[in-house]
């Protein structure tokens, strides 16, 4: 059933559904605006986990900023109904493209997957590896341009470990090696992705099909696809060597990051037209006999006039090359070089590759060094030790990074009063402060504030739990104070105000049904707002005169 409004969004169709929800074309029902609203499934929010993915998801997507990432404008709850408004894009996903088209030309391919690349380059700058890279997550605008969207299962490094290790998450025809095998993701994961995408437009098929899930999984752990060249030829050699170095098993055999591939598909263009080039050049020359050299042919097949051609042009050239020039081109230099380049590299590659006792003590080093330094500690070494071995690293990490969540709640909620010792010994307490601080940084102030109430009614009185009890007690200060500032002709109080008005005139006009589904409503999203707390017992007055039960 398709709602009618969502938060402050009418909504007008569905456009789509996927594993985190359904999304709807929404108006905004004061400016006008349209935008895509996506809803998480109210069955799927009761769930463990559920919603603090939904919120990371809406987290991940506001902090990239590129002209291929579908924009999030904003985010709430509307009855127990997660949402975010985000974007609309008139145009089509690159699967229904494909579907109804086939194969893309080549052209095509490099002009998508080069803005593709700039799309992931702004996610992987952020610390998001999206690990669901696939062709319904890409929108082909009416202006041909590529948008990304769907972070709903990217792992954010600087986020807690909300996604198990081990745990496959991902379509099966797109993902990577690593991700069939439950391994650690990372940035060139979704090179290889992006690989898939590639090679899906380019054939109009994923590199591996099965009948079930788990068969294509193990072809992407253990199988062998055909190149993209053996079902078109006239592809470039070059597009087709490096979508199979995108396609690698091993990680280290991609290419290192987005930059680079993009740098590498820029480059195929350039390659082709110097090509062509060389063949209206060598046919020339040749007076029509010449070996033709088309850009799907191996770059090595030129034609022998064309090379005499070009090593004339070469001794032409080196004879007026300036004193720089001449100098690079003698031997023993360019071996020195060569030596001192080695060398480099090799100090490079050593100094690089740490041992986990090594990234283990940076990680200390930085701790030390400061508060400021802590999400860095903890993005770059603790979290990655502990996605690697969590058993050997769990111990020895757990407490500084307990001390850097407590820095993330002194942050978001100003508790100064409490000692991170103190905070280690209360699982249960920390566990709701994260889930008060999950609601109030999606807005929902109200079920922060009941949580944060109820759990200073169970700390009240513990000796052991007094600055705790009393940093708690700061914060619903602070948010009762915000309430009642922000709460002005069209705030959370009006809302309340108006929908009581509302449910009075349909009594009125003896429309008992609509009044006490509004009462009702009411009830079940201001129980408990002590800024409410006058409206809700009129509610609840009236559904007893009324005769009607109520939570």
């Amino acid at each position: 059933m398709i709602p009618e409004k969502v938060g402050p969004y009418r909504i007008e169709r569905k456009i789509g559904s996927g594993g985190m929800g359904t999304v709807y074309l929404g108006r905004h029902t004061e400016t006008g605006k349209e935008v895509a609203v996506k809803v998480l499934p109210a069955s799927l929010a009761r769930e463990d986990g559920f919603v603090l993915r939904f919120t990371r998801e809406v987290e991940a997507m506001r902090k990239l900023s590129n002209p291929h990432v579908v924009e999030v404008f904003e985010s709430g709850v509307d009855d127990e109904t997660y949402y975010y408004a985000m974007e609309y894009v008139d145009g089509q996903t690159l699967s229904k493209w494909i579907r109804e088209n086939g194969r893309m030309p080549w052209r095509d391919v490099i002009e998508y997957a080069i803005q593709i690349c700039s799309a992931l380059k702004a996610a992987h700058d952020a610390g998001i590896v999206h690990r669901d890279l696939k062709p319904s997550n890409l929108l082909i605008t009416s202006e041909n341009k590529i948008k990304l969207l769907d972070f709903g299962v990217a792992q954010v490094f600087a986020s807690t470990k909300l996604t198990k290790t081990g745990g496959i998450i991902g379509t099966a025809e797109y993902m990577s090696s690593e991700q069939a095998q439950g391994h650690r993701t990372t940035r060139k994961s979704d090179i290889y992705s992006l690989g898939a995408v590639m090679y899906a437009m380019l054939t109009g098929r994923p590199p591996y099909s099965g009948k079930t899930s788990m068969e294509v999984i193990q072809k992407h752990k253990f199988g062998q696809f055909d190149p993209p060249r053996s079902f078109v030829p006239e592809i470039p050699y070059w597009l087709d060597e490096v979508v199979c170095k995108c396609l690698e098993k091993d990680p280290e055999k991609r290419f290192p990051d987005a930059y680079v591939l993009s740098r590498r598909l820029k480059e195929i263009l350039k390659k082709v037209e110097i090509s062509q080039q060389d063949v209206t050049s060598a046919s020339g020359t040749l007076d029509g006999t010449a070996e033709t050299i088309v850009a799907g042919d191996d770059p090595n097949a030129i034609g022998g006039t064309l090379m005499r051609d070009l090593v004339r042009a070469e001794i032409e050239c080196s004879q007026s090359k300036p004193f720089i020039s001449q100098f690079l081109d003698n031997t023993l230099v360019l071996i020195t070089l060569l030596i001192l380049l080695f060398l480099g590299g090799f100090w490079w590659f050593s100094s690089g590759d740490l041992t986990p006792e090594q990234k283990f003590e940076r990680g200390v080093a930085l701790f030390e060094k400061g508060k400021l330094y802590w999400p860095q500690a903890r993005d770059e070494y603790f979290q990655p030790l502990l996605q690697e071995d969590p058993e050997t690293w769990a111990e020895r990490v757990d407490g500084m990074l307990m001390d850097i969540e407590v820095r993330e709640l002194e942050k978001d909620f100003n508790l100064k009063n409490v000692s991170s010792k103190r905070l280690q010994k209360m699982s249960d307490a920390h566990r709701f402060l994260h889930l008060a601080r999950s609601y109030y940084k999606m807005g929902d102030t109200i079920t922060a504030e009941k949580i944060l109430l109820n759990l200073s009614a169970i700390l009240d009185g513990q000796k052991e739990y007094q600055a705790l009890h009393k940093a708690i007690r700061g914060i619903l200060s602070e948010l009762k104070t915000a309430n009642s500032a922000g709460n002005g002709d069209t705030g959370g109080l009006s809302l309340a105000k108006t929908s009581l008005r509302q449910a009075e005139k349909y009594l009125k006009e003896k429309k008992k049904e609509q009044a006490v589904s509004i009462l009702l409503s009411l009830i079940t999203l201001y129980d408990g707002d002590s800024q409410s707390k006058k409206e809700v017992e009129q509610a609840k007055k009236i559904l007893d005169n009324l005769k009607v039960s109520y939570p």
